[in-house]
């Protein structure tokens, strides 16, 4: 696609919200994606580009720019990255690996076809038709290039491994790579080296080494096997095998003989033990990182979710029921047993931390390194996804899927589009339309249409089926695995209420889903606006309260929300009702 010059329409900086859609967009396209690394691909501060470009054919592309490299470009709404963001996360996309004179005939506008496709004795990476894979060189686990398989891995084996295999889209030393600082790929040693022969690699047990990176060399200088034959290709890639294991066995035994000694006693204790640690350490850490005087009383339950959890070390996980406490309420007791803290039900069934000894010594003498994590608000990723329902499961069950399986919209347009051309669907004489064969009459046609339609658009085709699909939602809070829920996320719910004397209070709902203390939301907009707050309950719920400030405070509330907190205006209902500013009463 990029083996031409192409045309640039324009470049603007991304900002605000669209930061926020493209990260969503990321994490939906790539899941296995951490919160970490995607806070690390689309930064929040740092330079973020779009670009529109028209390639040679007149594709229409957008391409998206981070310290002037290109990291993604997007083709009808799908996202692929380059070899600059594959290099970063190389195992990002399965791989399949190539012979390096190829190189050349793909940076050249060729596809990928399978007689040139390396087979490793572990086999291939399990992938459908239309997965979108990652194309290496032989001995080098940093990709050069971006493709779509063309047949599943069952296919390519069942045609004797001939055939187009992977339709390119874009290479290493393409345009597109021409575009960025124009790098070389990194030497990513194989995870598991290929070429030698298992006994071998089981004796010295190297499976498990990180892989060694050093500094870019031109891989098309890497080996020379332009001429060779298949048999002595082979056996060049073992000969070469053998000499990387060699140099990784001395550095080795060298690191081992240098750290032998030094290696730090394993934890005896249980792992009920470690979890009552653990809890321990959170428990002091949110107090003394999170937790401020004016913050009380303070909700336990927000106190655990939105301060402990945010306090535990990256790579472990808090689960009261995996400690000998079970509860938190029991932890908590425990804690006001030992004069820590004092907790009371101010609400019926609700209960806080009303009281906290700052002098306790426990507190004062407990000290946190250096590098522990900044304690600030972190909004959390929200991604939309959709679950496979009864009706719809005939749709979905050739990829794979049934009911219950959640997808997130860029799964569920590729896995409709895989259908219709498999089932070829496609109108011959307009592409702009697809048969409505007897599955999709039944998962996406009502009753009174089934006798009239035989043909639908394809943006009517997908709109139908995620109408028809349950909605679910995604949410990952900073440092904490995802969780995904049932239905769409409520938003932020901002309301004017009329009280006596014709006062307006303004209340504020469903804080604790986007991971906000309500207590510390009203503290701050009490100090900001000199306005009496208040927490009451919400009947007919469990834990949730609601914020109640004197006034209407729309204003200072959005600029908290939206400006201080980062949180999408999508995600937030209500402001609207602010007041218009420049009239008097």
């Amino acid at each position: 696609m990029f083996s031409r010059a192409f045309r640039v329409r324009s470049n603007t900086a991304i900002k605000g919200s669209d930061r926020r859609k493209l990260r969503a967009d990321v994490a939906a396209a790539f899941p296995n994606l951490s919160a970490e690394q995607l806070a690390e691909f689309i930064p929040n501060k740092e330079e973020l580009n779009v670009i529109k470009i028209y390639c040679h054919k007149g594709e229409a592309v957008t391409v998206y720019m981070n310290n002037k490299n290109p990291v993604l470009f997007e083709i009808e709404k799908a996202l692929y990255p380059t070899v600059y963001t594959l290099w970063v996360y190389p195992d990002l996309l399965p791989a399949f690996s190539t012979w390096p004179p190829v190189l050349q005939k793909l940076a050249g506008g060729a596809d990928l076809m399978l007689p040139g496709v390396v087979v490793p004795p572990s086999g291939f990476p399990q992938v459908e038709r239309g997965t979108l894979c990652a194309v290496t060189l032989l001995g080098n686990r940093a990709p050069v290039a971006v493709g779509v398989a063309t047949m599943s891995t069952a296919e390519m084996l069942a045609a004797g491994m001939k055939g187009k295999g992977f339709a390119v889209l874009h290479t290493y030393m393409d345009h597109l790579w021409e575009y960025g600082d124009k790098s070389n790929p990194p030497t990513l040693a194989p995870l598991v080296t290929d070429s030698v022969d298992k006994e071998s690699a089981e004796d010295e047990e190297m499976g498990g080494k990180e892989p060694v990176i050093s500094l870019s060399t031109d891989p098309l200088q890497q080996m020379n096997v332009g001429d060779l034959s298949l048999q002595e290709q082979d056996s060049c890639a073992i000969l070469m095998g053998k000499e990387e294991l060699d140099e990784n066995r001395a550095a080795e035994t060298a690191e081992d003989a240098s750290t032998e000694g030094l290696q730090e006693p394993e934890d005896s204790r249980t792992p009920q033990e470690q979890m009552d640690a653990l809890f321990n350490q959170c428990f002091f850490h949110a107090l003394k990182c999170k937790v401020k005087k004016s913050d009380l009383p303070l909700l336990t339950s927000t106190f655990l979710r939105s301060h402990m959890f945010s306090c535990c070390p990256a790579g472990q996980q808090l689960d009261i029921k995996k400690s000998s406490y079970k509860k938190f309420s029991k932890f908590l007791q425990y804690m006001q047993h030992q004069k820590i803290l004092q907790v009371k039900e101010l609400n019926k069934g609700v209960e806080s931390i009303v009281e906290v000894d700052w002098k306790h010594p426990e507190y004062v003498e407990l000290s946190y390194k250096s590098e522990d994590r900044e304690q600030v608000y972190h909004a959390p990723e929200i991604i939309p996804l959709y679950g496979v329902s009864t009706k719809m499961i005939p749709l979905f069950q050739e990829s794979g899927h049934k009911k219950g399986s959640s997808l997130s919209s860029s799964e569920v347009r590729n896995i409709i589009i895989n259908y219709v051309k498999a089932n070829e669907l496609v109108d011959e004489t307009n592409k702009n339309l697809v048969k409505v064969n007897a599955i999709l009459c039944d998962c996406l046609l009502d009753k009174s249409e089934q006798d009239e339609i035989s043909h639908l658009k394809w943006d009517d085709l997908l709109s139908r089926c995620l109408e028809r699909l349950q909605p679910l939602h995604q949410v990952t809070f900073f440092g904490q695995e995802p969780i995904v829920r049932k239905g769409n996320i409520e938003p932020i719910d901002i309301n004017i209420a009329q009280r006596s004397s014709n006062k307006k209070v303004t209340i504020i709902k469903n804080l604790e889903l986007y991971g906000l203390d309500p207590q510390c939301v009203a503290n701050i907009l009490q100090q900001k606006v000199q306005a009496s707050a208040t927490i009451t309950p919400i009947s007919g719920t469990k834990d949730r309260v609601q914020v109640q400030i004197q006034g209407n405070q729309i204003h200072h509330l959005a600029k908290m929300l939206l400006e201080e907190y980062q949180l999408p205006r999508k995600y937030i209902r209500g402001l609207e009702k602010a007041p218009k500013l420049g009239r008097k009463k």
